[in-house]
C-alpha cells in the first residue's frame, strides 16, 4: 500500500535528484567557459607564429639586398675608376652605362632595403606586443582553469552528499521503479510526481479510463501515467470543484497497453536527446 510518508519520500527524492542533475549539468558545462579564452589564445599564438616566420623572411631579404647593393656599389666604383684609363669614345659609352646602370640598382636596392628595414622595425614591436598578449592570456587563463577546478570540485562534493542522500532514501525502494523515477525527472523538467485529479493527471492534463483512475486512488501499489510517465497520487478536489470523471473518450485499461510501449520509446528518444544536449 502506498502511504503518504511513501509520497513524501518521494517528493523529497524528487528534489535531491533535480538538483543533482543540475549540478551534472554544470559540472559538465563549466570547463566550456574556458574555450572562448583557449580559442582566443590559439589565435594570438598562431598570429605570433605568423609574424614571426614574415620577420625571419624579411629579414632574410634584408641581407640579400644588402649583398646586392654591396656588389652595385663596388661595380659602380670599379667603372668610376676605369674612367681614368679609357682612350676611346665607345669605351667612354660603355662605362658611363655601366655606371648609369649601376646606380639605378643602388638607388633601388636601398629603397627596397629602407622597406624592408621599416617592415622589420613593426614586425619586432608587433612580436614584442604579442608576446605580452600571451604571456597575459596564459596567466588569466591559469588563474580561471584553477578558479573552475575548485568549483568543479565544490560540486562534485555537493554531488556526492546528495547521491548519499539519495541512497538513503531508495534503500527501501524497487530499483527500477527509481531508475525509472530518474528518468522522468530529467526529461520532465523536475517532476515526476504529480496528483491525479478526478481522472486527469495534473502532470499532462490528459484524461485517464476510470478504472486506472480508481487504482490510483486505491493506492496499492505505485502507477505511472501512461501519457506522461510520470508517478500518480490521488488528491481530493478542493471544496466546491467537482471531481472530473469523463465516461467518454477515456477507453479502458487494455488501451494503455499500446501507450505504455509508445511511452518507453518517446522516453528513451527523450533521454537520449538530453544526453547529446548535456554532451553538447
Amino acid at each position: 500500500m502506498v502511504t503518504e510518508n511513501d509520497l513524501n519520500k518521494l517528493r523529497t527524492l524528487q528534489e535531491i535528484i533535480y538538483e543533482k542533475i543540475g549540478l551534472e549539468k554544470n559540472i559538465q558545462e563549466i570547463p566550456k567557459l574556458l574555450s572562448t579564452q583557449e580559442e582566443l589564445l590559439t589565435r594570438i599564438k598562431k598570429t605570433f607564429i605568423e609574424k614571426n616566420q614574415d620577420y625571419e623572411r624579411i629579414k632574410t631579404e634584408e641581407g640579400d639586398l644588402r649583398n646586392k647593393l654591396f656588389e652595385a656599389e663596388t661595380a659602380r666604383e670599379k667603372a668610376e675608376k676605369n674612367m681614368d684609363v679609357i682612350s676611346t669614345q665607345r669605351e667612354y659609352e660603355a662605362l658611363d652605362k655601366e655606371i648609369r646602370d649601376a646606380k639605378e640598382k643602388e638607388q633601388q636596392f636601398r629603397k627596397d632595403l629602407q622597406q624592408r628595414e621599416r617592415i622589420l622595425v613593426e614586425l619586432d614591436e608587433q612580436i614584442k606586443q604579442h608576446t605580452a598578449l600571451i604571456e597575459q592570456q596564459e596567466k588569466e587563463l591559469e588563474e580561471r582553469r584553477k578558479k573552475i577546478e575548485e568549483e568543479i570540485e565544490q560540486k562534485r562534493k555537493q554531488v556526492d552528499a546528495l547521491r548519499e542522500k539519495e541512497n538513503n532514501l531508495t534503500e527501501n525502494l524497487d530499483s527500477e521503479m527509481v531508475f525509472k523515477f530518474e528518468r522522468i525527472i530529467k526529461n520532465k523538467m523536475g517532476i515526476g510526481i504529480v496528483a491525479i485529479k478526478g481522472n486527469v493527471c495534473m502532470g499532462c492534463h490528459m484524461i485517464l479510463p476510470i478504472q486506472f483512475a480508481n487504482q490510483v486512488r486505491i493506492g496499492e501499489e505505485f502507477i505511472f501515467c501512461p501519457y506522461c510517465s510520470r508517478i500518480l497520487y490521488f488528491e481530493e478536489s478542493a471544496e466546491g470543484e467537482e471531481d472530473y470523471f469523463n465516461t467518454e473518450d477515456t477507453g479502458s485499461l487494455s488501451d494503455l497497453d499500446d501507450m505504455e510501449d509508445e511511452e518507453e520509446e518517446e522516453e528513451d528518444e527523450e533521454e537520449e536527446k538530453l544526453t547529446n544536449d548535456f554532451e553538447e
